[in-house]
């Protein structure tokens, strides 16, 4: 009888999706507490962000700014799950992550070159946490 087992990853997967789901717990954060900090100013002054031209889908930036003050914490706190290697946080985040990019889609005319950037970030965001982390010890 042939007992068949799993291959053992390669040591440079394994380190390459650790470190990207690590990464993207830091990348979370810090995307977290900018969206705090652009919530707060959003919310201090209403004349912080100037739009470009016309836009379906157009808020108040009191409004703007409330949004991205909670989704900014929710973020922070998630990243910080993942950095924490909570398997909760992995799939709250691919979640928000989500919601993230549809956020800044739809903030394009008030931070055009930083909602494509926080568009991109998210999508590694969500690719860093469905990759699966895999150890090089046999099972």
């Amino acid at each position: 009888m042939v007992q068949h087992t799993a291959p053992t990853p390669h040591p440079k997967h394994a380190a390459w999706t650790t470190g990207s789901t690590a990464f993207a717990g830091v990348l979370m954060m810090v995307g977290g507490i900018i969206g705090v900090l652009n919530g707060i100013a959003g919310i201090a002054t209403n004349n912080v962000y100037v739009r470009v031209g016309g836009y379906v889908y157009e808020f108040s930036l009191t409004t703007w700014g409330w949004i991205h003050l909670v989704v900014g914490a929710l973020v922070a706190i998630t990243g910080w799950g993942v950095l924490q290697g909570m398997e909760w946080a992995r799939w709250v985040g691919v979640g928000l992550a989500a919601l993230y990019m549809i956020l800044y889609f739809m903030f394009l005319p008030y931070a055009p070159v930083w909602s494509v950037i926080a568009i991109a970030i998210g999508a590694f965001v969500i690719w860093a946490l469905v990759t699966p982390e895999r150890t090089t010890a046999a099972r």
